[in-house]
């Protein structure tokens, strides 16, 4: 899970316990598994929704992605305004 091994999660669980305390643990257990499990439909309705539209419009994923060989390069334009800046009468 997540790269850790046993060891790993009993010492951040004992961390937990230190800092959080015996009482709010299991509240702040049961928070973090709704969150969690709330991501992981969002993250499964985004993964279907993409291969709903993948399916639907094959080519218009990366259409848009490439530029065509053939077309002719567009020339930058750069604007450059004269601003005076404002002289501090203090200056004077």
């Amino acid at each position: 899970m997540f790269g850790l091994g046993f060891g790993e999660l009993v010492l951040i669980f004992l961390i937990a316990l230190i800092f959080i305390g015996p009482k709010k643990l299991p509240e702040l257990a049961k928070g973090l598994g709704q969150g969690l499990k709330e991501f992981q439909k969002a993250a499964k309705g985004f993964s279907e929704q993409m291969q709903e539209t993948a399916k639907d419009e094959p080519t218009t994923l990366t259409h848009n992605l490439v530029e065509p060989v053939n077309a002719p390069k567009q020339e930058e334009t750069h604007v450059v305004a004269d601003i005076e800046t404002p002289k501090d009468p203090s200056h004077s």
